[in-house]
């Protein structure tokens, strides 16, 4: 059987580009049947990617069938995956997140999770000297999820490796890396097209903080202001979105990726208390901002208090 290589829901960039680069890897290098797939449409940047590196879309999927080979990457947590991943036979697990728990394996497996800032960077510490075999594109596209999970090297999560993997395939690829995390973030912040449900959701994850579920959005951008003039109808329509996937509310923070801050939208009473106890921050109005917040797994989520 043809083994699914795919990320969490709601796929950023680096949940769509690293299963094709896995999958290129299975299929050309180790010789398995492999194929990329995704759990969700891919967002704004992730959708240049896809075009800007001439690939067609994977096929999205709603879940998986048992038994079913499977590789998971750029994730470990179930809430994230597919409701029957369990019952797959899971193969491998690339990851660069804390571990989780709740995943269940048919016997041993590899499981490989580095403290890096992007999961396409693993591999290609991964593949060693067959790195050297990738395709333009394919190289393109592990360029791009890393210029992405790092901000174009802003993010805290960047280590000296991930940019050092970047510049070389950069220089592989004849690509300027300003010019092209520009292209990028120019692709990424355009959201005129898309609902308010459908911005909360779009780069969102789901965390228990004290007893409280939380939807935890980030929205990074390079023009805030698009997303800010829209904060009276975000915050209108977190209601229906919490309610709608079992949350006590949802947090969404927009990411001023030049300016290096956050703003986190600031609805009710509830989040004034998150965004006091968990940032040390002074709350007066429907907004904060959060100076040198650009990390979710690195600084949002382990400050978190209610």
């Amino acid at each position: 059987m043809t083994i699914q290589v795919f990320g969490h829901k709601s796929p950023d960039t680096d949940s769509t580009g690293s299963p094709i680069v896995w999958a290129w890897y299975l299929n050309e290098v180790k010789g398995e049947a492999a194929k990329p797939v995704l759990l969700g449409e891919p967002n704004t940047e992730a959708a240049f990617m896809l075009s800007r590196w001439g690939f067609d879309k994977p096929e999205i999927i709603s879940d998986v069938d048992a038994g079913a080979p499977v590789v998971i990457v750029d994730t470990n947590n179930p809430a994230e995956l597919p409701a029957s991943v369990n019952d797959a036979d899971i193969r491998q697990i690339i990851d660069h997140h804390a571990l989780i728990g709740g995943l269940k394996t048919k016997g041993p497996i590899d499981i490989t999770v580095r403290p890096l800032a992007c999961t396409a960077t693993i591999m290609v510490d991964l593949m060693g000297d067959d790195a050297a075999r990738m395709p333009e594109a394919i190289k393109g596209a592990a360029l791009t999820c890393i210029l992405s999970d790092t901000l174009e090297f802003r993010s805290p999560t960047t280590t000296d490796h991930d940019r050092a993997v970047a510049e070389k395939l950069a220089a592989d690829l004849g690509v300027d890396i300003p010019s092209y995390a520009a292209e990028m973030f120019a692709a990424k912040s355009d959201v005129s097209s898309f609902s308010d449900a459908e911005l909360l959701r779009m780069d969102s994850k789901e965390y228990n903080v004290d007893g409280k579920e939380f939807r935890v959005s980030v929205l990074e951008t390079t023009a805030p202001k698009v997303l800010l003039d829209r904060k009276d109808s975000l915050m209108a329509s977190m209601i229906d979105v919490a309610k709608e996937d079992g949350a006590d509310q949802v947090l969404l923070f927009v990411i001023d990726i030049l300016n290096e801050e956050a703003t986190l939208l600031v609805p009710n009473d509830l989040v004034k208390t998150v965004a006091e106890k968990s940032f040390g921050a002074s709350v007066s109005g429907d907004t904060v901002v959060l100076p040198g917040i650009m990390s979710r797994k690195k600084q949002i989520i382990p400050n978190l208090k209610v």
